[in-house]
């Protein structure tokens, strides 16, 4: 007899539909799983051997055979424990046939008959839903699949409750979407004082979903500005929720069976490797890129990082998406970011400080700052520095701007341009960073006097074609901040304020 079970495969966040085919035939008894097996897949047998064994069946003394179909396609991941186990029950007359057939199945099992969590429930229920399948996953992750909505979701804890559920004996409980995690309240800008260009730079940045970076000494507030940007940025929509959670679903890093509902902000130590950031290892993983999608990602001691890994971050940028290409695997993660960056201007920090500096400057600093890439570097919208603070500013009265009041003007800025873009029909846009080609020569072409002074700027900072456009969309952020519609000669005077010569150059 053969039992055909559905179940999945990843190739990135893209489903591939998997059958999960189990033949018990006549011979010597054997146990083998073909259809390119990684090392988890095959030690399924054991797994599986154990957990029937715990719940009082054991394997009939005949050759089994499990073939994971299309063969061509490489498995990967303990999540296919629980499909073949049910292709064994199925096999062994223990289930019916009818009713798993409706079903995708996927979970890890225990030694004693557990159905553990796994990576990548959230977009294998999308899938089955969208197939009209129901899907059978972990107990402990069916308020995660419950999320794809309309598909019946069955959760069992253990192999012997979903053996019950389909006797009838006792039925399993639909799921409910467990509660989105609420991120914690973080740090307020009012904490911070002086620094208001930065300040100032820091909300456009939050209001247009600029790239940015800061120059400064050590100790003059950089990370403290980086980490106050979430709680200047808008909810995630409904959406983007969904979005983001299926990329951390397929890495693991889903807990408790909830989505995300905060735009997260990933901040990677400089010795993060290329596929750390930008995706890849043996399984092509999603790195710091797409773990940050819809949020921000923070390198802090920018020159300090790998160049290739920086350089593996240019193409990203501009697309919105990581491509993880190897001999046995290519793959494309979403990585729509906001980039914040931060420098020291040289080694040592204190370059305008002769007494602090050290004795190889200013030339330490030219070395130090060409370790980033013009091309790189031109990618970034907003370049502000950020220099020491003054002790009066130490003991200045608190700033009267906190948190939540820019959180209110971005959030109505953010609100101008979403409905400005879905207006225009531009999929996917939701911001001013986002915007291109003939789309953003209408939304942010500036008045006579403002074209005129970016035509003088550009031909003086001598700026590419990519440094003039982003130009344009910070000088839309800032006319939308004013809640103006044209475009004037004071912010393509602002815009060009946050943009300077590349570092070194």
């Amino acid at each position: 007899m053969v039992a055909n079970i559905r179940t999945v495969a990843f190739s990135g966040i893209e489903v591939l539909p998997i059958q999960v085919q189990v033949a018990i035939a006549g011979g010597l008894p054997a146990f083998t799983i073909v259809g390119l097996p990684d090392k988890a897949v095959a030690e399924s047998r054991e797994r599986v051997r154990a957990a029937l064994g715990a719940i009082g069946l054991a394997l009939p003394p005949k050759r089994i055979t499990v073939n994971l179909a299309p063969a061509d396609v490489q498995k990967e991941g303990s999540h296919f424990d629980l499909p073949i186990a049910l292709g064994l029950l199925t096999a062994m007359d223990v289930l019916p046939k009818e009713e798993i057939d409706g079903y995708v199945a996927l979970g890890e099992l225990g030694l004693d008959g557990g159905i553990a969590a796994v990576a990548g429930v959230l977009p294998a229920a999308m899938a089955a839903n969208s197939d009209d399948k129901g899907l059978i996953c972990p107990g402990a992750q069916g308020g995660e699949a419950a999320w794809a909505g309309g598909a019946e979701v069955l959760a069992p804890d253990s192999l012997l409750a979903l053996i019950n559920h389909f006797k009838g004996n006792s039925p399993l409980v639909p799921p409910t979407p467990t509660a989105p995690l609420v991120g914690t309240a973080g740090p307020d800008l009012k904490d911070i004082k002086g620094q208001e260009t930065a300040k100032r730079a820091l909300e456009v940045a939050a209001a247009g979903g600029h790239n940015l970076l800061m120059i400064g000494p050590p100790g003059s507030g950089k990370s403290m500005l980086a980490s106050r940007l979430p709680g200047l940025l808008p909810p995630l929509s409904a959406a983007e929720a969904l979005d983001l959670s299926m990329i951390h679903s397929v890495a693991g890093q889903l807990t408790g069976g909830a989505i995300l509902s905060a735009r997260p902000f990933r901040d990677p130590h400089h010795s993060a490797s290329v596929p750390a950031l930008v995706g890849g290892g043996m399984r092509a993983k999603p790195g710091e890129i797409s773990l940050a999608h819809h949020g921000v990602l923070f390198l802090d001691e920018l020159p300090e990082f790998n160049r290739q890994a920086l350089e593996a971050l240019r193409q990203p940028l501009e697309s919105g998406r990581a491509v993880v290409a190897r001999a046995n695997a290519h793959v494309t993660y979403p990585a729509r970011i906001q980039l914040i960056a931060a420098m020291n201007p040289c080694r040592c920090g204190h370059l305008d400080d002769p007494a602090l500096a050290c004795s190889k400057a200013p030339k330490c600093a030219l070395d130090y700052q060409n370790k980033i890439s013009g091309p790189l570097f031109d990618r970034i919208d907003l370049h502000v520095d950020v220099p020491a603070v003054d002790p009066l500013d130490l003991s200045a009265p608190t700033p009267s701007d906190d948190s939540a009041t820019v959180a209110e003007r971005v959030a109505a800025a953010r609100t101008v341009q979403r409905d400005r873009y879905e207006a225009m029909k531009l999929n996917g846009v939701t911001c001013n960073a986002q915007v291109d080609g003939e789309a953003l020569e209408e939304v942010a072409a500036p008045n006579d006097e403002g074209r005129t002074l970016l035509t003088q700027a550009a031909e003086k900072m001598h700026l590419s074609a990519r440094g003039y456009h982003r130009i344009l969309r910070v000088a839309r952020t800032l006319a939308d901040l004013e809640s103006v519609e044209d475009i004037k000669r004071l912010h393509i005077a602002e815009a060009l304020s946050y943009r300077r010569i590349a570092p070194g150059r």
